[in-house]
């Protein structure tokens, strides 16, 4: 009888900055999975997911809702990682921060960098990372917090 991948839901935001480029996050060896790859601010889901992408952010970036606009929600994304026998729930958010100068990196992450969106397919990124990013982009269509 085959065994059913085990759920997990989390959060994945992506932090804009004003002038439209995207921050990555490489992750640290202290992380629970994916260390070394790069990625957005996540975490599980512990709470609704748009309290959760606020308690993200302030945790792993230090902003807080006054330094950062919610621009976009987008559909929650399924992607299958059989070596870990997890399918990730992904919900991804889009935010725009007002001053970059304001993030600054926790235990989970050792390296940040700006780079324009179409360059995160050459990086190393955690699984999904891409189409997550998709779903709330500017030319997805994704649902506007407005």
């Amino acid at each position: 009888m085959k065994q059913t991948m085990k759920e997990t839901h989390v959060v994945t935001c992506f932090v804009m900055d004003t002038f439209g480029k995207l921050l990555l996050l490489r992750r640290s060896g202290q992380v629970g999975s994916y260390q070394g790859k790069w990625a957005g601010v996540s975490g599980y889901l512990e709470a609704a997911p748009e309290e959760q992408a606020y308690t993200e952010l302030a945790e792993e970036t230090g902003l807080s809702r006054g330094d950062v606009s919610l621009e976009a929600v987008g559909e929650p994304l399924e992607v299958e990682d059989a070596a870990m026998d997890r399918r990730w729930v992904i919900h991804p958010f889009r935010f725009t921060v007002h001053d970059p100068g304001n993030v600054r990196l926790d235990w989970e992450h050792t390296e940040l960098r700006w780079i324009d969106s179409s360059e995160m397919s050459s990086f190393q990124t955690v699984p999904g990372l891409v189409d997550a990013y998709r779903r709330v982009s500017l030319d997805s269509g994704g649902r506007s917090s407005s």
